[in-house]
């Protein structure tokens, strides 16, 4: 995905991980800050350790768009069936954005779609991604998301933590193995596997990102 010019506009990228979220965005033309409460070092744009919570309720209104994925592990289906907790941040997140009163969008798996108002589904066959990795993008502060076409899923899908037969769609979750070819159907080149198995495709941001830029959102004064 071949970067474009420079946009103005700036996106805050919240709980940003190694940054799939954040190169869709770059490749539409924004500049985006990444942050997260541990450190990033394959993050391969502006990078603040913090806690995302706290940064946005302090600095979200300085950015024209806010998105945020918080950890999905609590809603995920591997990690329910081996019974871990974890904190459940989609309500504070989504109460900090409101507050910014700057458009923003956030991201969880199927789990948390109890949780989540009025969100889009983006999946890899939308964008001709060898895998179909369903993500749901929560639209706020006045944003909308167009749902692509939905392609039936025709290609099988390889068993969970197995290698990719050819002919297959990859699962890429969990202790997966084929991490170079993750890389190349998610266009993650600098992703190992620990980013890969959490991150979003790029190709999803960008989508939203094309979005944004034909809203032309105004920075602030």
């Amino acid at each position: 995905m071949a970067a474009t010019l420079s946009n103005g506009l700036r996106v805050l990228d919240l709980y940003c991980c190694q940054g799939g979220a954040a190169a869709g965005y770059a490749a539409a033309g924004f500049e985006v800050t990444g942050v997260d409460i541990a450190p990033q070092p394959r993050y391969p744009y502006r990078f603040i350790q913090a806690d995302a919570i706290a940064f946005a309720r302090e600095h979200g209104a300085e950015f024209d768009f806010i998105h945020a994925s918080p950890p999905c592990q609590l809603d995920s289906d591997c990690q329910r069936l081996q019974g871990n907790t974890h904190p459940d941040l989609i309500a504070p997140t989504r109460t900090a954005l409101e507050a910014t009163g700057r458009p923003f969008v956030i991201e969880n798996v199927r789990g948390a779609l109890p949780k989540l108002r009025n969100p889009t589904l983006l999946c890899g066959a939308m964008f001709s991604l060898r895998t179909y990795r369903h993500r749901y993008f929560e639209p706020g502060g006045g944003l909308t998301i167009a749902q692509p076409g939905h392609p039936a899923h025709t290609a099988p899908q390889a068993k969970m933590g197995r290698p990719v037969p050819p002919g297959h769609y990859g699962q890429f979750v969990g202790n997966f193995s084929g991490v170079s070819l993750a890389r190349q159907v998610m266009s993650v080149t600098w992703m190992n596997r620990d980013g890969i198995r959490e991150c979003i495709p790029p190709a999803y941001t960008h989508h939203i990102a094309r979005t944004l830029a034909t809203a032309r959102l105004e920075v602030a004064a």
